[in-house]
């Protein structure tokens, strides 16, 4: 998987042809035992992520890129499910030898049903959700490549900004990967649900649900209709005269095990990108 990300430099403004108003211008995969295979790919750009993975239910992990595996219980259903029931059909197909066993995650949230062959521990070596994390941790999922504000626009107190990111299988989804061991194969498809962004003054941070828009000059001294900010003071009295902030991503990651729709689940991890941001006064001259 190649990917890149703009750690954001967001510097001064949005410029009238692309970024926001200015002042004085009104313009199939397979997998193999113990194996990870990657759908999704953007080409000609490198690896990598910011952030952390934060699991539904569960505790953040950072500074490996590695998902903590959620704790499981497996119960041995009595009486069995009927024939009809997927888990059992699952274990027919495994040749019938084997019961049906209840699987209850605390940490996430999941509950399902799992076939397991007579002979193995009732809690399996290999967990259909653990694999799920493995899958994403293949992704390599970025926080947002952040188009605007950009580096080169012009920031100014009272004026609308623009807020928008590029979408790409690895910033933005949809990313799909499948990791099998153990004769189990999950199938995760990762996208993200929204973009939370931390202007860096001090304001609550504001919550967007898609990519943002793209600015046009058309557009005037209009505000964005779903992703936007107004910077209320200049940033000239903050750490090298810029607002620092923050666009953290909220992927949601869905999984199921191939070949049995029941087994399935969901949970979520954040990505961040850190941006710095200009934004000066306006000088009125009578």
């Amino acid at each position: 998987m190649a990917a890149a990300i703009l750690v954001g430099t967001l510097a001064s403004g949005a410029d009238a042809d692309d970024g926001g108003p200015t002042v004085g211008n009104d313009q199939g995969c397979h997998g193999s035992m113990v194996s990870v295979t990657v759908c999704a790919q953007a080409g000609g750009q490198a690896p990598g992520h910011s952030g952390s993975h934060e699991a539904k239910g569960a505790s953040s992990t950072s500074g490996s890129g590695k998902s903590a595996a959620p704790k499981c219980t497996y119960t041995k259903l009595d009486p069995q499910p009927p024939a009809s029931n997927l888990a059992m059909q699952d274990g027919k197909r495994q040749g019938g030898k084997g019961a049906v066993y209840q699987v209850l995650c605390m940490e996430t949230g999941r509950v399902g049903t799992v076939w397991i062959p007579a002979g193995q521990p009732a809690a399996p070596q290999i967990d259909p959700e653990v694999l799920a994390h493995r899958a994403v941790d293949s992704m390599k999922l970025l926080g947002p490549e952040i188009a605007n504000p950009r580096a080169a626009g012009k920031y100014v107190v009272g004026m609308p900004t623009w807020m928008w990111v590029d979408e790409s299988p690895t910033t933005f989804g949809p990313n799909t990967a499948t990791a099998t061991a153990g004769g189990v194969t999950v199938t995760a498809t990762a996208k993200v649900s929204s973009i939370r962004w931390n202007m860096g003054d001090g304001t609550e941070p504001e919550t967007c649900d898609g990519p943002g828009t793209k600015y046009q000059a058309s557009m005037g001294k209009a505000k964005s209709p779903d992703c936007g900010h107004v910077y209320e003071q200049a940033s000239s009295t903050s750490k090298g005269g810029k607002f620092h902030g923050t666009a953290t991503a909220t992927w949601t990651i869905a999984w199921q095990v191939t070949g049995a729709p029941a087994n399935a689940g969901q949970f979520t991890e954040v990505r961040a990108t850190p941006f710095s941001v200009a934004v000066h006064e306006v000088q009125v001259v009578n």
